[in-house]
């Protein structure tokens, strides 16, 4: 299928599957502020979040109801309106990065972090501190530590596994 003006991707899904797919990527991001998933996911979520946020900078009944209407989870709306986007009253756009985070060890695809350009990953572990004792704070801390070598060594494997192929493709 050629890609040629095409404006949104599709992902091999039908209209229904794919609005569920992304309201409930955009609905994870505005309730967890970083979410980790692939990289074209993350690049079209991107679109809906950033176009939520501006309307939400308008903070009036019509909008509210506008974004109840594509996002229908008032949790979500709410937080949009009440809490991120008067983050962002000054910011023009840009609200989110995409950090890449190299390949999935199962089918290798790309993966990235897509977070709030304001993302506190600190103050995230703080919060949860004062929620629970410090043994499970620290506890969360090595987990992500180790999630985070986990993630290193996979790309390194990934990488030096491309290495080899590229070598003995190169050998024949």
């Amino acid at each position: 299928m050629s890609s040629h003006r095409r404006r949104i991707k599709h992902f091999d899904r039908k209209s229904g599957p794919r609005k569920a797919l992304l309201r409930g990527l955009v609905s994870s991001l505005v309730e967890h502020g970083r979410i980790t998933t692939t990289v074209d996911r993350a690049k079209e979520v991107r679109r809906h979040v950033e176009k939520a946020i501006t309307l939400g900078k308008k903070s009036n009944l019509a909008t509210t109801r506008l974004l109840l209407s594509r996002y229908p989870n008032k949790d979500v709306v709410s937080a949009i309106v009440k809490d991120i986007a008067p983050r962002f009253l000054t910011r023009p756009g840009g609200y989110t990065r995409i950090v890449k985070i190299g390949r999935r060890p199962g089918d290798t695809a790309e993966m990235a972090f897509l977070e709030f350009v304001d993302f506190n990953f600190e103050a995230k572990l703080e919060a949860k501190s004062e929620a629970t004792s410090d043994a499970a704070l620290k506890k969360a801390a090595t987990k992500v530590k180790k999630a985070t070598v986990k993630l290193v060594a996979a790309k390194k494997k990934a990488v030096s596994k491309m290495q080899k192929k590229a070598r003995a493709a190169s050998r024949a």
